[in-house]
C-alpha cells in the first residue's frame, strides 16, 4: 500500500535591495499593501505584529490561517528579508507562493540579492 504524498508547503526567503528608502521605513505603507494581497491571493490572517525600531526600520509578522508572511527591514543598507510560507492543506499553494512573493518584489521596486525556495 502506497500512501499518498503529503507536502506541507513552499516557504520562499528572499533578500531585496530596495533603491527606495522610505518604503523600508514606512511599516503602515507595508501592512496596508499586505491587505491587498491577502484579499488578492484569499488569504485569511488570524493576527500581526508590527515593530517599529528608532531608525524608522520594521519588522512585521502577518499570522495567516495558511500560515505566515515576515519582514525585517534594513534602510540604511537598502535592504529587507522577506519570507512566504503556505501550507498545502487542502491544495497546493506553491504557485501563490510564489505569486505573493512577486506581488511584493513589484511593491519594492526591489533586486533580489537571495531566493531561496524550501520544500516543508
Amino acid at each position: 500500500m502506497n500512501p499518498t504524498p503529503y507536502s506541507p508547503g513552499l516557504h520562499q526567503l528572499v533578500t531585496l535591495q530596495v533603491d527606495d528608502a522610505a518604503k523600508l521605513t514606512d511599516s503602515q505603507a507595508f501592512v496596508e499593501f499586505t491587505q491587498k494581497v491577502l484579499e488578492r491571493f484569499g488569504l485569511e490572517q488570524v493576527g500581526l505584529v508590527v515593530h517599529d525600531f528608532d531608525n524608522r526600520s520594521f519588522t512585521i509578522a502577518v499570522c495567516l490561517k495558511e500560515s505566515h508572511i515576515c519582514i525585517h527591514t534594513w534602510p540604511e543598507f537598502g535592504q529587507l528579508t522577506l519570507d512566504v510560507y503556505l501550507c498545502n492543506y487542502l491544495q497546493d499553494n506553491s504557485e501563490k507562493v510564489r505569486s505573493v512573493m512577486a506581488s511584493y518584489i513589484d511593491y519594492f521596486e526591489a533586486t533580489v540579492l537571495k531566493d531561496f525556495e524550501i520544500e516543508r
